[in-house]
């Protein structure tokens, strides 16, 4: 068994939050149970978004996701 530290970055076109997004990932159900992931830190930032976004750029995304959570 392995045990693996994920961190992901989500954008909630649909405002669904951090609660809903929790719960999505804790209960989805896994082929063959193979993964069972729990949330153990979430951050969350505010952004305006819009197509050209830094984080939807292919570009720019790194560096932007860099920049806005630098501190965590």
């Amino acid at each position: 068994m392995k045990i693996h530290k994920v961190e992901i970055l989500i954008v909630d076109t649909d405002d669904v939050g951090q609660e809903e997004i929790t719960d999505i990932l804790e209960n989805t159900k896994y082929p063959n149970h193979c993964i069972s992931p729990q949330v153990k830190k979430f951050t969350t930032k505010e952004v305006d978004w819009y197509d050209e976004h830094p984080l939807n750029l292919h570009a720019t995304s790194e560096q932007e996701y860099e920049r806005m959570f630098k501190s965590e």
